[in-house]
């Protein structure tokens, strides 16, 4: 059995996992080790440049994840892959500092800790040649991630540590796997605080490929901190249905606005014509960002935009006979109205989920 699994996320980095998987060798020499590639089906091969590999050195795993994307799910299948006390996670990009591995390692065994995470931040360590908006990208992320973590880590957006296999499976199953920012996920999911250790490394340039930072990661990033912070009391995803249904009574008013003042329509039909324009808008926004990992497409785009008119249809019956019902009961007409909006909204959340965007 190997002292330590390197996991080993990938997405498009074909030209760069063989030069990483021979750094490793010449590192990691004096320990017992594997190395887990866990890549996304990326279309430029590197699942197979992976196998190539592993069939001539038997340290090298695979797992080629078909359907599933995500660098904290990939680091998570990895992780559980592996029967090694200890994990290690490293990008593919050549970027973070394999040679200090041993040292990882080695204090974490001495020092009886969790985790011990390679920090940009602490003395010895540096950001490399970052430009000056993607260093206050990053200090403003920090602050963020810190405010919804137990411990005081310097860098909890490195996604460069070694840990614990025993302290990883304490975290497992609270893990809300979104975006990649796992060790943020990992912390903020410990039932109790993790010991920890930073070790300093300077953030390298990426030599080949393209960064995987964008604005969908960025908001990926945010999700997890709503998650980790009001997802214990109500599911994120609901939070973001919803706030996609108030765009929608915008896109509602707006609608009706033209229909009816512009184009002259009578008010009924106006406002028809502005609910089913907001319930394609709001489907449309829900399938791209609310349930975007079940994302509609082709045909099943239409099939689902059809599905959702006729949820919502029967959310707007619920909603309006709700109202009606608390209203006689002679409680005043805002809180009739908000019971029922929060009903509908509910009911388009619970159903929208199985039935038009089911797994």
């Amino acid at each position: 059995m190997p002292q330590l699994s390197v996991v080993i996320p990938t997405f498009n980095e074909r030209e760069n996992v063989p030069l990483l998987i021979g750094r490793l060798a010449e590192v990691l020499a004096g320990l017992d080790w594997e190395a887990i590639v866990v890549d996304d089906d990326s279309p430029d091969g590197t699942a197979a440049v992976a196998r190539g590999l592993a069939q001539q050195d038997p340290r090298v795993r695979v797992i080629h994840r078909i359907g599933r994307r995500g660098l904290s799910t990939a680091v998570v299948e990895g992780i559980q892959a592996s029967s090694a006390p200890y994990a290690a996670v490293i990008d593919a990009d050549l970027q973070h500092d394999e040679a200090i591995l041993p040292r990882m390692v080695a204090r974490l065994e001495a020092e009886d800790l969790d985790v011990v995470v390679g920090s940009r931040h602490v003395e010895g360590g540096g950001l490399g040649d970052w430009n000056r908006a993607r260093v206050r990208i990053s200090q403003v992320a920090t602050k963020l991630a810190q405010m919804v973590l137990r411990a005081s880590l310097s860098d909890p957006m490195s996604g460069f540590f070694v840990v614990r296999r025993a302290a990883f499976d304490r975290c497992v199953h609270a893990l809300s796997g979104q975006g990649f920012k796992i060790l943020v996920d990992l912390f903020a999911s410990a039932p109790e605080p993790l010991r920890f250790a930073e070790e300093p490394y300077v953030f390298r340039l990426r030599q080949h490929g393209e960064s995987k930072l964008d604005s969908q990661a960025m908001y990926d990033f945010l999700v997890l901190l709503a998650d980790k912070t009001v997802g214990r009391f109500v599911p994120t995803r609901f939070l973001i249905f919803a706030a996609v249904g108030g765009l929608g009574i915008g896109v509602h008013l707006v609608a009706l606005a033209l229909l009816l003042n512009v184009l002259g329509v009578v008010f009924w039909l106006a406002q028809a014509g502005a609910t089913l324009t907001a319930m394609t808008s709001n489907f449309l926004l829900n399938n791209t960002i609310t349930f975007r990992d079940r994302r509609l497409k082709g045909l099943r785009l239409l099939v689902g935009l059809l599905s959702f008119y006729a949820v919502c249809s029967v959310g707007a019956v619920a909603n309006v006979g709700i109202a009606e019902m608390i209203y006689r009961q002679d409680i005043t007409w805002w809180l009739a109205g908000i019971a029922g909006a929060l009903v509908g909204a509910v009911w388009n959340y619970a159903a929208s989920s199985i039935i038009t965007w089911r797994k």
